[in-house]
Parts: C-alpha cells; sequence; structure tokens
C-alpha cells in the first residue's frame, strides 16, 4: 500500500477529531496561530532586512502587517475607541493588560507610529519570532538579573526622548486569564516619569468570550478596546510612583470590568474568576 491513503486517512481522522472534540479544535487552533507566528515572522524577517537592512522601529509597519492579518483567519474583530490617543507627535509609555498568547494581534491591531515593546529577553531566542521582534525595535530585559534590568530601562528612558518613540508596556508582568487585573510593577511608572513623559493606559476586554486555556475553548470574538486619556507625568517624583500606579490600575480595572463580557454571551460556561461587565 502507498503513503497516500495513509495520510489522507490520517487527514480525515484529524477532521473527524476536530469537529468532534473541543479540545482538538483548540489545539488545532492554537498551533495553527503558532505556525502563522513563525512563518509570518520568517517572511517579514526578510522584508524588513531587504527594506531597512537592520534593526530600526520602522520595521514595525511591515510586521504589523502581517500580524494584522492573521485575525481573518480566527474570526476575530477588534473594535477600538479612543486611538486617535495614541497618534501624538511625543514620546510617551504606553500600559495594557496582557491576557494570552493572542495578545500580540491585539497589541498590532492599536500599534501606534514609533512605538516599540518592552518583552523578557527569553524571547529573543524564539527562533523566526525572536528576530523579528529584534528587528522591530524591540527592548528586551533579563527580569532575573534587577541590576541588568534597572540599566536597560534607565536606557530606555533616555532613547524614548532623543528618538522621540513611544513604549509599550504590559505592568502586569505576566499573562493573566482570571477576569481581573493583576497588581501592577512599578517599573512602567518610574520609566514615566524618570522620562517625564505621559503615560496612555490602553484596556483590552476579557478574551473568556471566545478563548479560554483551562476549558479548550477557542472560537471567533469581538475584542473591545479602550484608549484612555494620557495622563501626564510632568513634575512627579519618584515619591509618586505608588499613587501613580495605583490610579492607573483603578482607572483600567474599572474600564475592563466594564466592557468585558461574560463567557455566556458566546455560548460558553462562566469558568472560574469570571467577572462580570459591569
Amino acid at each position: 500500500m502507498g503513503l497516500w491513503p495513509w495520510l489522507t486517512g490520517a487527514l480525515l481522522l484529524l477532521l473527524l477529531l476536530v469537529q468532534l472534540s473541543r479540545s482538538a479544535r483548540f489545539y488545532a487552533k492554537v498551533s495553527l496561530y503558532c505556525a502563522l507566528c513563525v512563518s509570518g515572522s520568517t517572511l517579514a524577517a526578510v522584508i524588513c532586512l531587504l527594506r531597512h537592512g537592520g534593526r530600526t522601529v520602522e520595521n514595525l509597519s511591515i510586521i504589523s502587517w502581517f500580524v494584522r492579518t492573521f485575525k481573518y483567519v480566527f474570526g476575530l474583530r477588534f473594535d477600538i475607541k479612543g486611538r486617535q490617543k495614541l497618534e501624538v507627535d511625543h514620546p510617551c509609555v504606553i500600559i495594557s493588560n496582557h491576557q494570552s498568547i493572542l495578545d500580540m494581534m491585539g497589541l498590532m491591531e492599536a500599534l501606534p507610529k514609533r512605538c516599540v515593546q518592552i518583552a523578557k529577553r527569553e524571547l529573543l531566542f524564539m527562533g523566526p519570532v525572536g528576530l523579528i521582534m529584534y528587528l522591530g525595535g524591540v527592548f528586551f530585559i533579563n527580569r532575573q538579573r534587577s541590576r541588568t534590568a534597572v540599566t536597560v530601562m534607565a536606557d530606555v528612558g533616555e532613547r524614548m526622548v532623543r528618538e522621540n518613540l513611544k513604549v509599550w508596556v504590559y505592568p502586569e508582568g505576566t499573562r493573566n486569564d482570571n477576569g481581573d487585573l493583576l497588581p501592577f510593577k512599578k517599573g512602567a511608572f518610574y520609566l514615566a516619569i524618570q522620562a517625564q513623559v505621559p503615560i496612555i493606559p490602553v484596556v483590552y476586554s476579557s478574551f473568556s468570550s471566545f478563548y479560554n486555556y483551562k476549558t479548550k475553548f477557542f472560537t471567533s470574538g469581538t475584542i473591545r478596546v479602550e484608549v484612555l486619556d494620557a495622563i501626564p507625568t510632568s513634575g512627579l517624583t519618584v515619591a509618586d510612583v505608588p499613587k501613580l500606579m495605583d490610579s492607573c490600575h483603578q482607572a483600567m480595572r474599572t474600564t475592563f470590568l466594564r466592557i468585558s463580557k461574560t463567557p455566556q454571551e458566546n455560548g460558553a460556561t462562566a469558568g472560574p474568576g469570571s467577572q462580570p461587565a459591569q
């Protein structure tokens, strides 16, 4: 017997599993997303190198185009309110909530011009994905070595003012899908005060109505995004960091709970920690 009947049978079995099993559908979609990230990063890296020759913030427009096409594959839609607040012609620190591997799509949907991320150093070694992040000018921080992280943040503050950059930070520090916001870490707020630039909060609604890793649920859906008013830091000092951090957290949490859908609206079962929209 030749190879083709075996391949055809395996493909049919896979399609049957995807149709019958929610877990199979979930892992199939996550695998497709990872494959798109790797293949898209590889192609985008080639174009970035041909277009700009190396590491520059200008590469982000190319990277953004590739990532923004992913939403059509998964039936996702982004409804963004207040986008114009990000299109300012001066440096700022942008902070947003961090939920899952799908956040990259949300980031690229809202990403303004001349904006770079701060990311953990481990991502640099993720093959084509790490390469495209490097080419896009992402600042990498070793979170295991606090002295190194502080040095990098100081350099970021100087560069964002000198090169007129916006810097995007996830102040929760890690992904969080518990239906609420985690406490914020101080780095983004030290950075904004050190550079004396405003903070612009961006809030993404909960993904739980269409994506849940614990229950292996992944379907189509709409992500609501709200860009809040800029919060000035002019004249603030390090002593003001706790108050600034707390006011940003409260504003973002209130918005998050208001714009988030509950899982029942998409036909799923509410999981632990799910918060109703308010």
